[in-house]
């Protein structure tokens, strides 16, 4: 029998992981201690990725990959023996305890002690990533159940410690705290200074204010639970999914009202008959770009001198400021109202004529604020999601019984990614997508170049790689992509659905062929490079740069069009 490779092995990996996400999904339910939790763990094992170091050590609990992991599920999920995936019900106006991790925009409410639901309105990306990091955590929770007790089947004694702290429930500190992590360290099977860094970034307050339960507390609500599994089937983690969610897969539902909001604003706006420009970022560097300036320069607030960089790095902590100067110049929010986590900004850019920008900031005025373009910022997607989003967008607007098309311009997408060849804080230029695991693959023609970018930030042009997930990435496969003839030069999660939905608005004809497509991607991480992955931490103001300067070269061009 031919000897497979690891790129092959990791193919067969992922594709062994998707197939049974999605058969899992149509039964609606399986247990991670069953035979479908076994093929799933088989597979994720077999994949290896990256993101989860040591997991495929024995007595070693991961800790970066459990640091990614427990940012990114609700508050809790560790004591759950119940976790439901479900479409969006009226949970809203229950008692329920409604939680949204602080690293990963998903709603989920905790039904009671031991059970969570979370409500899926992001597609399969959004599946296939919690089954992931459930997987992920029960490979380390039985590596747990292994190392807190001896032999004999005895507790061991820093369980036992632990055990005593966190039903104490008081808060350590000096000599005290180290014994504890040093117990901790023991259970783990890590270094005292890895417990230690490990439990400091657990103990950090969210930007978003949420929290989870610490480092000791979810160490040992996760021992817990699996010693509670051991003695009873009963006490066994089951995972549902409701025939709402497996009546909503591959239908449109929050991507059609959420793409009607917009229509309808547009409209109501007095805007829906303006050249339109898509831009998929964040929701902050476009804005910044264009109201900063104006905002907080002339009174004192910031130096005005400063170079357009510079001036970004002293406004970013003022945002109401230069929100509510946005405001009074053009900008409208769209709250989203269709669960899709999606919120949007309408810039009517007639209305920068009233105000200073950045000498740096190369746009002309526009000739006619009547008829100058309208800017569509639209937060990030999840995965598949930029299909279903960027499909209903696309699509002509019904009203009272009539069609009405919209005149978009251009299609720009801006977004955070893993680099192959290069370092964080890099900038990557599509030329092409190519859909992981399916023999989808999209020539771009990117209106991009490496030319628009100057010598402070290396630019790569090249094919991306639209994975399934962040967690489900192999080095060996991701080395192949890079080494092989595709030459990819980083991998996204979201360009291949865009692309998918942009060519279909053109076979259909809800936009002109001639439209001007985008994408660039500033390296968030490098998945090839130990201590560079997404699990190693945030980038910091190493983002600061390459995102201000892609979307300085995006909005000149789009004022400049015409120009």
């Amino acid at each position: 029998m031919e000897e497979l490779t690891k790129s092959q092995k990791s193919r067969i990996a992922i594709r062994l992981f998707k197939t049974t996400a999605d058969a899992l999904a149509l039964r609606g339910f399986y247990k991670p201690s069953g035979t479908s939790g076994q093929t799933l763990f088989e597979a994720l094992k077999m994949l290896s990725p990256e993101i989860y170091g040591t997991m495929n050590h024995p007595s070693i609990i991961e800790l970066k990959g459990l640091e990614y992991v427990i940012e990114r599920l609700p508050r809790g999920i560790e004591e759950c023996t119940q976790i439901i995936l479900t479409a969006q019900e009226d949970l809203e106006n229950t008692s329920f305890e409604k939680i949204i991790p602080p690293k990963r925009r998903r709603t989920s409410y905790r039904v009671s002690e031991r059970e969570i639901a979370f409500v899926i309105t992001r597609g399969l990306s959004e599946i296939y990533d919690i089954l992931t990091h459930l997987t992920f955590l029960e490979i380390e929770a039985r590596k747990l159940r292994n190392q807190i007790q001896d032999h004999r089947g005895e507790l061991t004694r820093e369980w036992r410690q632990l055990e005593t702290i966190v039903q104490s429930g008081k808060s350590l500190s000096g000599p005290e705290l180290d014994r504890a992590l040093w117990d901790l360290s023991v259970i783990l099977g890590g270094t005292f200074q890895e417990t230690r860094a490990t439990w400091e970034y657990l103990e950090k307050p969210s930007e978003t204010g949420e929290r989870n339960s610490g480092l000791f507390r979810f160490i040992y609500n996760l021992g817990r639970r699996m010693l509670e599994e051991s003695v009873s089937r009963d006490n066994e983690l089951m995972i549902r999914f409701t025939p709402s969610l497996k009546e909503m897969i591959g239908r449109h539902k929050y991507g059609e009202k959420w793409a009607r909001t917009i229509h309808t604003k547009l409209r109501d706006l007095g805007l829906a008959d303006r050249p339109i420009h898509v831009i998929s970022a964040n929701l902050h560097s476009v804005v910044n770009l264009l109201y900063g300036y104006g905002a907080l320069c002339g009174n004192g607030t910031v130096d005005e001198n400063k170079d357009l960089l510079s001036l970004i790095l002293q406004i970013r902590n003022r945002s109401d400021r230069v929100l509510a100067y946005g405001r009074d110049h053009g900008l409208h929010e769209i709250p989203d109202v269709a669960g899709t986590h999606i919120e949007c900004q309408v810039i009517d850019t007639g209305r920068l004529s009233e105000i200073p920008l950045h000498p740096e900031l190369a746009v002309s005025p526009p000739a006619d604020p009547e008829k100058s373009p309208v800017i569509l910022v639209m937060d990030y997607a999840f995965g598949t999601q930029a299909f279903e989003v960027m499909d209903e967008l696309l699509a002509p607007f019904t009203m009272d019984a009539k069609t009405v098309p919209h005149d978009f311009r251009s299609i720009s997408i801006m977004g955070k990614a893993g680099i192959l060849p290069g370092k964080k804080g890099d900038i990557m230029l599509a030329t092409a997508h190519v859909l992981e695991g399916t023999p989808h693959n999209y020539i771009v023609k990117n209106d991009l170049t490496m030319e628009d970018f100057d010598q402070s930030v290396s630019v790569y042009t090249g094919p991306m790689v639209t994975v399934l997930g962040t967690s489900l990435q192999s080095r060996d496969l991701l080395i192949r992509f890079q080494t092989s003839s595709w030459k990819a030069v980083g991998l996204e999660m979201e360009g291949g659905h865009y692309q998918r939905a942009i060519s279909a608005a053109i076979i259909r004809g809800h936009i002109s062929p001639e439209i001007k497509v985008r994408y660039a991607y500033y390296a968030s991480d490098n998945p090839l490079l130990s201590g560079q992955t997404l699990a190693s931490g945030p980038m910091g103001n190493e983002g600061i740069r390459p995102t201000y300067l892609i979307t300085q070269v995006i909005i000149e061009k789009i004022l400049n069009e015409n120009s």
